[in-house]
């Protein structure tokens, strides 16, 4: 058995630095580069791309909200033409970056606020992803499982790869658990190693109350922003190895 590991990266900005990009790029297989909007810069981009280059790891578009002060984790009310084209500029973006050091990129996958609210309302999912196939419809967007973002590149009969959280809890209908809400994100590293293996082993997310929702598991995320990213990291691939899941890009 074997399954794809990918975090959120690229999102430093300028002098201010954000995670440790070149310590989880050891670890993980496919990595999701901030565009701009939420986090990263130009530099940043190059950087980050020319990193995952060299240590095979895959390139993945990781737009969201223009939203720099909030991280992209805030929910703003935008015309849908507005988030299209916001999304299709960010992919451009590293499109553009990534072809200048040679390679392509592997995925899209949405960010933040904008990943909530497309798990929540298929119309806005599916007009996320109509404009990602509109710029890259060559690469597989990486959906929520068990959210309407599956159904949205279901019905758009769109390339997708299913993607759970490993540093989040999740709610009975296999929605991610607000960050306000205590215990919504998982930081102890074994805690999250061991809950990632039992979910893979399992084929199912395993909410907050303990519930078991079968589905099917391409690839496993964890935040490059957290404090102890490296090691959640680590404690996830150590207790996937031990249970004869290796870990390769989808």
């Amino acid at each position: 058995m074997r399954v794809d590991l990918n975090a959120d990266m690229g999102e430093s900005f300028g002098s201010w630095v954000k995670g440790n990009d070149e310590a989880l790029l050891d670890i993980i297989s496919s990595a999701n580069i901030a565009c701009g909007f939420h986090a990263g810069d130009p530099d940043v981009m190059a950087k980050t791309i020319k990193l995952a280059k060299q240590r095979g790891v895959g390139v993945g578009a990781h737009p969201g909200f223009a939203d720099l002060v909030g991280f992209g984790r805030r929910r703003l009310d935008l015309p849908i033409k507005t988030i299209q084209n916001q999304i299709r500029y960010q992919i451009g973006a590293i499109k553009g970056m990534a072809n200048a050091q040679g390679t392509e990129i592997t995925h899209v996958k949405l960010h933040g606020a904008l990943s909530n609210m497309c798990s929540e309302d298929y119309d806005l999912a599916k007009a996320c992803y109509e404009a990602v196939i509109s710029v890259a419809s060559e690469v597989p967007i990486m959906a929520l499982v068990k959210t309407r973002q599956q159904e949205a590149v279901e019905n758009l009969q769109a390339k997708w790869v299913g993607e759970i959280f490993a540093d989040r809890s999740y709610n009975d209908d296999a929605t991610l658990v607000d960050r306000s809400i205590p215990g919504a994100i998982i930081s102890d590293p074994k805690i999250a190693g061991a809950r990632i293996a039992k979910m893979v082993e399992s084929g199912a997310i395993i909410t907050r109350s303990g519930k078991e929702i079968k589905t099917r598991i391409d690839t496993v995320c964890l935040h490059g922003d957290t404090p102890d990213a490296v090691n959640i990291a680590k404690a996830i691939k150590d207790a996937l190895e031990k249970s004869g899941i290796n870990i390769r890009k989808f």
